[in-house]
């Protein structure tokens, strides 16, 4: 099977962008504007790219594997997770079903939270609501427990940093709803800079959001030993003095 050349630029890029890899798995940083399988659009997603990547580097003749068991919305960044054999696929994603997988992400926002969340005793603050998905507005949307085709979303949240304008937010996602960070922040007043859909009041230079992927903490689904991997802060975001301590 033939795929497209990638050209020098483009092929160092993707190179540069490695965080982890071994025979099984291969974890990218995505940039904001990328999509990791395709859609509608009819851009190339990531996937396709890396397999055009690996054909060459490899010098693969034939088929290149690369399955999607992790997906970032378009205009979000960070750690993103592809499997290389069909074995690593099907337990990677049973492991992100079974909630087997800590994802952390960083959200810079343009308010702090608002009270809505439950205090935990490690730091974090417990947000939990029903979301029900609008798919021909692409957006999601806060409900009363019990109305039609809503589904629990629940993660943790605490303050880590703040600017002159904006706060940072670390965020462990316990259950993988449709948007629902950018979807639970807002409904605590707390909107993601950059995300118009959310009620951010102006949109970001490239596109996307302030929202990354930080890191990803799960057990290899083959060799079983931990794996953890964490995505540089991006470079276009404005900086943030740590909170200390």
């Amino acid at each position: 099977m033939e795929y497209r050349q990638l050209d020098r630029t483009e092929f160092e890029d993707i190179a540069s962008r490695i965080l982890y890899e071994d025979n099984h798995i291969i974890i990218l940083n995505k940039r904001v504007g990328e999509i990791v399988q395709g859609d509608k659009t009819g851009d190339e997603a990531l996937s396709e790219t890396l397999k055009a990547f690996i054909a060459v580097r490899d010098s693969k003749p034939g088929r290149v594997f690369v399955g999607v068991p992790h997906r970032l919305d378009r205009p979000v960044s960070g750690v993103s997770v592809f499997a290389k054999t069909s074995k690593a696929l099907e337990r990677l994603n049973a492991m992100f079903r079974n909630g087997e997988v800590r994802k952390t992400y960083w959200a810079l926002c343009c308010n702090e939270p608002e009270a809505g969340a439950t205090p935990e005793e490690d730091g974090f603050s417990l947000l939990e609501n029903w979301l029900y998905r609008n798919e021909k507005q692409n957006k999601s949307y806060i409900e009363k427990e019990g109305q039609k085709d809503v589904k629990l979303a629940r993660l943790k949240y605490r303050v880590i940093g703040h600017s002159d304008r904006y706060h940072l937010l670390e965020v462990e996602l316990l259950t993988g709803r449709h948007h629902q960070i950018r979807c639970q922040l807002a409904g605590i007043g707390c909107c993601i800079k950059g995300d118009l859909k959310y009620g951010a009041p102006r949109s970001n230079p490239n596109g996307g959001i302030c929202l990354m992927a930080r890191s990803i903490r799960f057990g290899h689904p083959v060799r079983h030993e931990e794996i953890f991997v964490e995505a540089p802060v991006p470079e276009d975001w404005p900086p943030v003095n740590p909170i200390q301590g």
